[in-house]
């Protein structure tokens, strides 16, 4: 069966609040009262709803800021890492496009900050960790909510590294960066500049971005072989992980000109396309969620969008 874009549309008009607000603004271009009625529902229906009903007495998400309470190595070891903390549901509430203003989040966001604190260091949680890959989405997290990113953004310029990006290894002897970890701090320090925050990070946000594009955003510099598989699959939630489409995704964000060193990572993504006009959901993360968005190898309202997105912002300066 084969699906014109319009279908396409369509079939993303159906789904949650979360896609529809994001499709009526990015894809059908609808006026801005409209679209914001609709995001409006996000916090009120939906998946957004669900998320912030299960914060607890606390302020937290499962008892915990990274990780869950209870929680073991063990545990770990069985399942992978659990996606049900304050850290990443804050986050996933971020990528759903839920309101700040809505009085429910404002006041879930305040309870969070008042009484959530990180395992490595009971640091306050809007203080940031030590990890730079956890720390690049925090900003991104604080800066959503409207909260000054700013001690945390200066440790993260500090620790890029000499080729241009992070990686939370390089505690531990490692002097080369890391897809995943740039790519979170990334997007951090794109929504902390976007925001107006006090610091100049346009050098350093450039250096993460020459990271990637001289990678061809997925292969080794050294060998020019794929870096690691996992790239090229395409995950909803990411997570902390990257994939093509979220390097390229955050280009777009960032409003970056299309660059040629990332053409061949867009028809990887091009070729991923069903013949329906649709992608798939290639991957989730192993852990424990809240409860699942989506379907892995079935098609993906999370992947279609984005990658449409994706792709108009590719196509629109090309001849």
């Amino acid at each position: 069966m084969s699906f014109s874009r319009d279908d396409v549309v369509e079939w993303l008009l159906e789904a949650d609040p979360a896609i529809r607000w994001q499709v009526m603004r990015d894809l059908l271009s609808v006026d801005a009262e409209t679209v914001a009625i609709e995001r409006s529902r996000v916090a009120r229906e939906g998946w957004g709803a669900r998320l912030l009903e299960l914060q607890w007495d606390d302020g937290s998400w499962d008892g915990g800021a990274c990780f869950p309470s209870p929680f073991s190595e063990a545990l770990y070891e069985r399942e992978g890492q659990p996606w049900t903390a304050t850290y990443p549901t804050l986050s996933l509430l971020c990528q759903l496009g839920v309101d700040p203003a809505e009085p429910s989040v404002a006041e879930a966001v305040t309870r969070a900050g008042d009484g959530v604190r990180w395992e490595e260091g009971g640091q306050e949680f809007f203080d940031g960790e030590v990890e730079p890959c956890i720390n690049g989405r925090t900003v991104a997290i604080a800066t959503y909510f409207g909260r000054d990113a700013t001690p945390i953004v200066e440790r993260l310029l500090t620790e890029r590294l000499t080729d241009g990006g992070w990686n939370c290894e390089a505690p531990h002897a490692s002097s080369v960066s890391s897809f995943d970890t740039t790519v979170n701090v990334l997007e951090g320090l794109a929504a902390y500049a976007a925001a107006g925050g006090p610091l100049h990070v346009d050098a350093a946000i450039r250096g993460g971005e020459e990271y990637l594009l001289e990678r061809r955003m997925f292969r080794r510099r050294t060998t020019g072989e794929v870096a690691h598989p996992g790239y090229l699959r395409l995950a909803f939630p990411p997570q902390w992980h990257y994939d093509i489409l979220r390097g390229l995704d955050h280009l777009r964000v960032a409003g970056r000109a299309p660059d040629p060193r990332a053409a061949e990572a867009i028809e990887v993504l091009r070729s991923k396309q069903r013949d329906d006009g649709r992608w798939e959901l290639d991957r989730a993360h192993a852990g424990r969620m809240h409860f699942p968005l989506e379907e892995v190898g079935e098609p993906s309202r999370w992947i279609t969008l984005r990658a449409l997105r994706v792709l108009d912002w590719w196509e629109s300066t090309q001849g």
